[in-house]
């Protein structure tokens, strides 16, 4: 009789009502101590999820009541619907820790989805596997298939085994630096261009920490890895250059704080805000809803204008031509009233129209005013003040002219 056959010979015994009955304590108990300690957490955390029964505390709890029960009872007569708790609950426990996880650290990820669904089938059948009794013959299948890479025999087994160990690191690992971020470093740094590069930095550190210590778990040489780490080190000099460069740029301009994310910047010929500093890029938005990716070792080789550094107060200019036989001061008086009358536009510094050029075409004047929160944009200032600059003029009777344009002939 083979293990699949006794399991269901257990389950169709009486003494099964008591295991039923247990199994349901245990769950409930479970959910209610989580209840208990879920009640003041955040929403959709990690250990509590949405709804308390979606998160890890409770299948966990739920794990370590139902072994317990488990142990006692096995004293007293066999456990089937126990043994086929037991792993159950211990995928679920992996598979929830994995989603809630992941979807935390990478919420719009969808190749963290595809892994969260490839987890989650690879842990179902691990338990049904374990429940039918056949786990041992297929981890000695696993054992026998092996190859040579060099003179060390590498197992199927092995593989698998750093491959789930490395995995579950990276899990607890991301786990970690979040909680570390939400409850230590939101806390901590008030500016959030800080709070982001000390989150870079915790996540990378926690990152090497972690994978360094599965290595060693699974009895993988570390000094081998120096190896690695020179030729690595040759490649970041010859073929990186400029990957490395926007890497530490990224650095440099988070704890310099010479722009922080919200900033109003205008580089390269685009001009938008700052949405997000990361640790290669930085991303740009315009007013248009358009987003720029720009390296940044752009941000730190050449020249940003930061439009939100010091001042919330811009400049601007505006060129009209009029007649020659125009009222100079009636003018000058049409554009500062024009413009003071426009949205956004400041009356102290107050605006100043200067005649700034006589041609035998007409008269140039130029409109110099200040205008607030250049963020929200400048070019719907300046047409505004254009709009009531051509409606004041219209109404006094001055007569526009044409620009001058030089004309050159030849044969």
């Amino acid at each position: 009789m083979n293990d699949l056959q006794e399991l269901l010979l257990d389950l169709q015994s009486p003494a099964i009502a008591l295991e039923l009955g247990g199994l349901a304590l245990c769950l409930a108990l479970a959910w209610l101590i989580s209840w208990a300690l879920g009640r003041g957490a955040a929403r959709d955390s990690i250990l509590f999820g949405r709804r308390v029964i979606d998160g890890v505390l409770f299948p966990t709890l739920s794990l370590v009541l139902v072994y317990a029960l488990k142990v006692g009872l096995l004293k007293l007569q066999h456990v089937p619907v126990l043994k086929v708790a037991v792993p159950v609950l211990v995928s679920l426990v992996v598979i929830r820790l994995i989603a809630r996880v992941l979807a935390s650290v990478f919420p719009q990820s969808q190749g963290a989805r595809v892994l969260e669904r490839g987890v989650s089938w690879l842990a179902w059948a691990v338990a049904v596997l374990w429940i039918t009794g056949l786990l041992d013959p297929v981890v000695q299948e696993l054992e026998s298939i092996h190859f040579t890479v060099g003179k060390t025999q590498i197992t199927l087994r092995h593989v698998i085994e750093v491959f789930m160990t490395s995995s579950f690191m990276l899990v607890l690992t991301l786990w970690l630096s979040a909680v570390l971020e939400n409850k230590v470093l939101n806390r901590a740094l008030a500016d959030l261009s800080m709070r982001k590069v000390a989150s870079n930095a915790l996540r990378a550190l926690l990152l090497l920490i972690g994978t360094l210590f599965a290595l060693s778990t699974v009895g993988v040489d570390l000094t081998a890895l120096s190896v690695l780490g020179g030729a690595l080190g040759v490649g970041l000099g010859f073929g990186l250059q400029k990957l490395a460069a926007n890497y530490v740029s990224g650095f440099v301009i988070l704890l310099e704080r010479s722009l922080r994310i919200g900033d109003y910047v205008r580089v390269d010929g685009f001009e938008g805000r700052v949405t997000d500093i990361k640790t290669r890029y930085t991303l740009v938005r315009a007013n248009n809803g358009s987003e720029s990716v720009v390296p940044n070792e752009l941000l730190i080789t050449q020249r940003v204008e930061n439009l939100s550094l010091e001042s919330t107060h811009l400049l601007q200019s505006c060129t009209y031509w009029v007649g020659l036989d125009s009222d100079v001061a009636q003018v000058q008086n049409l554009l500062v009233q024009a413009a003071l009358g426009a949205e956004r536009v400041l009356a102290e510094p107050a605006p100043m129209a200067l005649l700034a050029e006589v041609t035998p075409q007409g008269l140039r004047f130029q409109v110099n005013f200040w205008m607030d929160d250049p963020g929200s944009g400048q070019s719907v200032v300046r047409s505004g003040v254009n709009v009531a600059t051509l409606n004041a003029l219209r109404e006094a009777g001055v007569m526009l002219a044409h620009a001058p344009q030089e004309v050159i002939l030849r044969q």
